[in-house]
């Protein structure tokens, strides 16, 4: 990992440390940590959105905790937002404690969608106004018993090359790793600088989006400030399960998240991050029909 970062930044630093206590700021999780039977989930695909929406695409958390076999399973990823339940699109940042016969749930979601008033950002916390644990259409999924233990830390400061840090991450391991897959999730924080995000229009497209310039014309870019916690969920290579290879969301307490593409202040950039691979996939209600765009 080390080798393949340094080929893209400046300064790299790749080391196995405890996990630290992600209850604590910036990350505000509900555990402490993200070990524990980690496995990786993909839920949806984007198929269920473009061309067109496919409204009967509704999911809900806390079955899929048990259909990946880890009830109460503390889960974070990319996704996005339960559109039955908001009545819009958005972008959904799952930080989800998921329920299990002894604990009830706990939902630190967030949710980015554009302010109909100025286009700009509104960020929010899913609890504070609703109750349930549902997302829509497509997930990538991490997700562990949320428990402390070893983690690989990776710092990087300073882009010179081309590649986003998920992105260097991953094809990384793909050149390491060859034909086997190997999937990662995790967190990281954008400590300095801007980055490039994304979100949906609340409206879905009405006309179908057949490649990604119709996709790009719909979507919202902005440019948003550090600090900025991610949720990265990445695999080197598609076994032939119709994968996103990497996809990654944000947060802010600063009222800015949404979908993660790539820094745009190379000379300051910094990451700090905390990643495991995991030991399990699942590709859950799979497209049949697929295509290769909206994937970025």
């Amino acid at each position: 990992m080390q080798k393949g970062l340094r080929d893209n930044f400046a300064d790299v630093q790749v080391s196995v440390v405890d996990c630290p206590n992600l209850t604590k700021e910036p990350f505000t999780f509900p555990v402490k940590g993200i070990c524990g039977k980690t496995r990786i989930a993909e839920v949806g695909g984007v198929p269920y959105l473009l061309p067109l929406i496919n409204k009967k695409k509704v999911y809900d958390l806390n079955k899929i905790a048990k259909e990946i076999q880890l009830p109460g399973a503390f889960v974070l990823g990319a996704g996005a937002g339960p559109f039955q339940t908001l009545g819009f699109n958005s972008e959904f940042i799952p930080v989800v404690q998921t329920e299990s016969e002894h604990k009830p749930p706990v939902n630190g979601s967030y949710f980015a969608h554009v302010n109909s008033a100025d286009g700009g950002c509104l960020l929010e916390k899913y609890s504070e106004k609703y109750h349930d644990f549902g997302f829509a259409l497509l997930a990538n999924l991490f997700a562990s018993e949320g428990q402390p233990g070893k983690v690989i830390e990776v710092k990087a400061k300073r882009r010179t090359g081309k590649l986003n840090f998920v992105t260097c991450m991953r094809q990384t391991l793909e050149k390491h790793y060859g034909d086997k897959p190997v999937g990662m999730g995790g967190t990281f924080v954008i400590q300095k600088g801007k980055v490039k995000t994304h979100i949906m229009p609340a409206e879905f497209s009405s006309c179908p989006l057949n490649s990604d310039e119709d996709v790009n014309k719909w979507l919202r870019f902005y440019e948003m400030k550090a600090p900025l916690v991610c949720l990265p969920v990445f695999i080197s290579r598609d076994p032939g399960f119709d994968l996103r290879l990497e996809h990654t969301h944000c947060f802010s307490h600063h009222g800015e998240g949404g979908h993660y593409h790539y820094d745009t202040t190379p000379d300051i950039v910094e990451y700090l991050g905390y990643f495991l691979p995991a030991e399990f996939l699942y590709r859950i209600d799979q497209p049949t029909e697929t295509h290769s765009f909206g994937r970025d």
